[in-house]
């Protein structure tokens, strides 16, 4: 999402959203600088680099417009994010990347040792907020998709320089790798409301999905200046994408394409543009277009100024493509 549809969300949620939201910064904060001066400087810039706060702001406006203004509501919001940044730190030392939102990963700065300790620092830190609320169901549902990203990314490794990744295999690791957690922040905001019914899971879910289809066609499309990352970074990594998947059924020389042989930015962007040619980006970005219409359908039954807000959300992650 960009800024300004950001903001069109907090300012429809109001005040209420921007104590909750003021609130989570400075816990994290805190939280960042709990553990020695080296953990607390990389954890810090990680949690200070951490984009638009769209799970917390989601876990937010699952929980009501405007939301209730519980410790339970801070504690379940900073739980999110804070997993959030460790799978980004994990990422970053698995893939190599130096690096993160266009600015130099943990790894790069110090070291992989240093970044290990600092994604596990997060993941350990997200799991005692969770538990200083005293909601078993928080932590459920918070293991669930820790589990399931988890799984996502040991199947992004198994299909690391693949040949032949199947449209749905791309889907559920994607599913795993980024809606599920998504999906986890809509529930614990529900949850923090008092309601039973865990529906708005789904909403999360597909706008996640969503989010992580969009974010692979800006692999490819780019431009570096926008993304923080040269154009086909993700492929350089081994990585199939949708994008990919759907150039090499449409173009000969892309089936035949072996990703370990490509190096350098020039030959990454003659691979971008070919495979932009075969119409695959638009493929992709009609199917995640599709996933926000579908999301906002299984929307439940909601207060208004509730259900607009989180359609808002829905359309600034298309909006962010546009």
């Amino acid at each position: 999402m960009s800024t300004g549809a950001v903001q069109a969300v907090v300012d429809l949620g109001g005040d209420p959203v921007v104590r909750v939201l003021e609130r989570v910064e400075r816990r994290m904060s805190e939280l960042a600088g709990e553990y020695g001066p080296l953990l607390a400087r990389h954890a810090g810039e990680t949690i200070a680099a951490g984009g638009k706060r769209l799970r917390p702001l989601l876990v937010c406006l699952a929980a009501g417009v405007p939301p209730p203004e519980t410790d339970g509501l801070v504690r379940a919001a900073v739980a999110v994010e804070l997993v959030h940044g460790a799978t980004l730190v994990h990422d970053d030392v698995l893939d190599g990347s130096p690096l993160r939102r266009g600015r130099p990963s943990v790894l790069a700065a110090g070291g992989r040792g240093v970044a290990t300790a600092t994604g596990d620092l997060l993941f350990s830190r997200a799991f005692a907020e969770l538990a200083g609320a005293g909601s078993v169901d928080a932590v459920r549902v918070l293991s669930r998709a820790a589990c399931e990203l988890a799984q996502g990314e040991l199947l992004q490794r198994a299909d690391v320089f693949a040949a032949q990744v199947s449209v749905e295999r791309y889907l559920e690791r994607c599913r795993l790798k980024t809606g599920v957690l998504f999906r986890a922040a809509c529930e614990l905001g529900a949850l923090e409301s008092g309601r039973a019914d865990l529906v708005l899971g789904a909403f999360g879910e597909r706008i996640g999905l969503a989010f992580q289809l969009l974010d692979d066609v800006l692999d490819i499309s780019g431009p570096p200046e926008r993304t923080g990352k040269p154009r086909g970074a993700d492929l350089l990594d081994g990585t199939v994408t949708l994008p990919l998947i759907l150039a090499r059924e449409r173009d000969p020389a892309l089936g035949a394409l072996d990703l370990r042989a490509l190096e350098g930015p020039a030959t990454m962007a003659e691979v971008c543009d070919r495979i932009a040619a075969t119409g695959a980006l638009e493929e992709a970005t009609a199917r995640a277009l599709e996933l926000v219409s579908s999301a906002k359908l299984t929307l439940p039954p909601l207060p208004g100024s509730q259900r607009a807000a989180l359609e808002l959300v829905a359309d600034g992650v298309v909006e962010r493509y546009s």
